[in-house]
């Protein structure tokens, strides 16, 4: 199953439509346009597709419920439909809950972690400028967005690739902006560090993870 490439607002606002408490849900696809105005979400809450008057709201089933927190969240991150399921197992192989450790692998990917770094507008946008190459862990280039970093792993910058415009203001934007307690950024040498593994509390994900964990253990 390849990448979406289709209207991503769309995504949004079908997730909307289907809320159940009817809170505008914002996966912010398209990055700094979804706090303007200009968001699909704002101009139409309604879900995509052919509207028929007059006709009732179809109550939606457990099962529904799931399916839909399943979509939001792979959809949040950018995830392939197998990629994400390979994440679920991985998760619950690992003792403990398997929500959490399932979220906070997809937190430590490393196209996550340069949008949570406001290095990037976009989780999309992260991971173009990964796979050109932009960004060394360890002091090693990485261009592969899916890569999960661990506790003490440290990113820095090319310097050929901080004198790239759009890099170069993402920088700047990046400075003095906060970033999520488990990982610091450095502003003098552009560097930035995973300091641990993020606590639930600390992963602002609007999702439901244990509705997820009921639909893959039907």
């Amino acid at each position: 199953m390849s990448r979406y490439t289709g209207p991503v607002c769309r995504l949004c606002r079908r997730e909307t439509a289907t809320s159940k408490t009817g809170e505008k849900i914002k996966l912010f696809l398209k990055g700094d346009r979804c706090l303007t105005k200009k968001c699909a979400v704002e101009r139409r809450g309604t879900a995509p597709g052919q509207k028929t008057q007059g006709k009732a709201r179809q109550k939606i089933s457990e099962y529904g419920r799931q399916l839909r927190e399943k979509q939001k969240m792979r959809r949040y991150y950018g995830v392939i439909e197998a990629q994400f399921e390979n994440y679920f197992r991985e998760a619950a192989r690992v003792p403990g809950q398997t929500g959490k450790t399932f979220l906070q692998l997809l937190e430590r990917r490393f196209d996550n972690v340069i949008y949570r770094l406001n290095l990037a507008s976009s989780r999309k946008q992260a991971r173009q400028i990964i796979t050109h190459r932009h960004f060394r862990i360890n002091g090693r280039p990485c261009n592969i967005p899916s890569y999960i970093l661990k506790p003490g792993d440290v990113i820095t910058i090319g310097e050929r690739s901080q004198k790239s415009p759009l890099l170069a203001a993402s920088i700047e934007a990046a400075k003095g902006s906060r970033v999520p307690e488990w990982l610091v950024f450095d502003e003098p040498s552009l560097s930035a560090k995973m300091q641990s593994i993020p606590a639930r509390e600390h992963i602002d994900t609007p999702v439901d993870e244990q509705l997820i964990v009921e639909y893959y253990s039907r």
